[in-house]
């Protein structure tokens, strides 16, 4: 049900898209890991807490966790094939969470980029603008539904076409780094980036296409760690959380 506009007024971002990883779905499985259903059920309630808050959320998910077109090709199939088979990976993701956000009370519509009525609806702009005006939490699924293009794309795309003010880039690190800070202690924590810079330095916030498309746009980016409780919604709110991309 949705929230009274009140509350919303209240929020820096009313209206935002957040980009999950096919690999936020496998956990500590990695890539290839399949769907670990305790992390997405942490993930439910994460998102819950969003929706609370009235903020209009639509969602882009990855595939990777089951199948990733990219490496597919790069083992010999022939790419189109393997990206088709990359976007069916993205709905068996989001048909997984919109089961579990439906059964923590959180109402959802799955869209599909290929068309595929029996599991969820085509994508349709205007349908999908009047889901997120009635408070559902759109999954989009399928990628844009053409080869050669990554979920980031994707992403950017309908955040762009719903008119969202915000793309949350979904990670396991706090932010962006000047190095991996996995592997080296020294790299610094950025906690705002220009563009620009960000071109400049090569930092990698998402895939060239998608980020200059944001850039082109005047799209804002937030990178943040999804596995801090709360960590979305402190977003939207407009406190300071992750790294700020403008």
């Amino acid at each position: 049900m949705a929230t009274a506009p009140a509350s919303r007024a209240r929020l820096a971002y009313p209206r935002a898209l957040l980009k999950l990883s096919g690999e936020a779905f496998a956990g500590d499985r990695g890539a290839g890991g399949g769907i670990d259903f305790g992390v997405i059920d942490r993930l439910g309630d994460e998102l819950k807490g969003v929706a609370a808050l009235g903020v209009q959320l639509g969602l882009v998910v990855g595939g990777g966790n089951i199948l990733r077109g990219t490496a597919a090709s790069e083992q010999g199939m022939d790419r189109v094939s393997a990206d088709y088979m990359g976007m069916l990976a993205t709905v068996i993701n989001a048909l997984a969470l919109q089961d579990i956000l439906e059964k923590k009370g959180v109402d959802t519509r799955v869209m599909t980029a290929i068309r595929m009525e029996e599991l969820a609806e085509p994508y349709i702009r205007r349908r999908a603008v009047r889901h997120l005006e009635k408070g559902r939490m759109v999954i989009f699924a399928g990628g844009t539904g053409n080869p050669y293009f990554s979920t980031d794309t994707a992403a950017v795309l309908r955040a762009l076409e719903v008119e969202a003010k915000l793309i949350l880039k979904a990670t396991n690190v706090d932010g962006v780094y000047t190095a991996d800070p996995k592997q080296d202690p020294k790299a610094k924590f950025l906690p705002e980036l220009s563009f620009r810079d960000a071109l400049v330095n090569g930092y990698a916030v998402m895939d060239a296409n998608a980020f200059g498309l944001c850039k082109e746009n005047k799209l804002p980016i937030v990178v943040f760690n999804i596995n801090q409780p709360g960590a979305t919604a402190r977003v939207l709110a407009g406190e300071r959380v992750g790294t700020i991309v403008q």
